[in-house]
C-alpha cells in the first residue's frame, strides 16, 4: 500500500513536471522567435520627428499623424537642453536631419542640425562652445551584441540611440531635411 502510495505521488508530480517543462519551452520558443513589430513600408517616408525626452521616445509622423514610437537612450545627463560642449545633455529645440553618416562609430547615424543661431549665441554670451555632432544613432560599432547592456539608460554624450534594428528602419524612412522637434 505504501508503495503504491508512493508510486502513484511520483507519477503525479513526474507529469506535473514535464507540463511545466513543456510550458517553459513554449514560452522561451515565442520569446526567440516571436514576430517582430511591423516595420514600415519599404518606400515609405516620413515628413516629421518628435523626440520626447521626459518619456524617452523617438515618434515619427507623416501628414500630422503619428506612425510609430521608439525607446531610446539620450545624453548621460538627460534633464535639460545642451548647454555647451562635453555636458553631456541631448539638445531641446527645433531642428532638422540634415545627412547621415554610414561611417559613423555608432551603427548608421542621422545628424541634427544642432546647434542652430540661438544655440551659439546662448553658449557664446557663456564664453563656451555650444558643441556639435549631435546625432540620431544605434549602438557602438560592434557592441551589437550587447544591445540588452544598453537598454533602458540614458548612455551617449548628447546624441539620441536606437536599437540597430530601429535606426535601419529609421535611415530608410527618413529623408535629408526632416524637421526633428526635441522636446523636454
Amino acid at each position: 500500500m505504501f508503495d503504491r502510495n508512493i508510486m502513484s505521488w511520483l507519477r503525479l508530480h513526474a507529469r506535473f513536471v514535464m507540463v511545466a517543462l513543456l510550458c517553459l519551452v513554449g514560452v522561451a520558443v515565442f520569446i526567440i522567435y516571436r514576430p517582430k513589430s511591423a516595420g514600415m513600408p519599404e518606400q515609405f517616408k516620413i515628413d516629421r520627428i518628435v523626440v520626447r525626452k521626459f518619456a524617452r521616445t523617438l515618434s515619427v509622423f507623416r501628414d500630422g499623424r503619428e506612425l510609430k514610437s521608439y525607446r531610446v537612450a539620450l545624453g548621460a545627463q538627460p534633464i535639460g537642453a545642451k548647454e555647451q560642449e562635453g555636458d553631456m545633455k541631448t539638445p531641446e529645440g527645433l531642428y532638422t536631419i540634415d545627412y547621415r553618416n554610414s561611417d559613423s562609430d555608432y551603427h548608421l547615424a542621422l545628424h541634427v542640425s544642432y546647434p542652430g543661431p540661438e544655440d551659439v549665441r546662448r553658449a557664446a554670451a557663456r564664453g563656451v562652445s555650444a558643441g556639435c555632432d549631435i546625432m540620431v544613432h544605434g549602438l557602438p560599432n560592434g557592441d551589437g551584441s550587447r544591445a540588452v547592456s544598453f537598454q533602458g539608460k540614458d548612455w551617449t554624450a548628447g546624441c539620441i540611440a536606437l536599437t540597430n534594428e530601429e535606426i535601419e528602419e529609421l535611415w530608410r524612412i527618413t529623408p535629408d531635411g526632416v524637421p526633428i522637434e526635441i522636446l523636454p
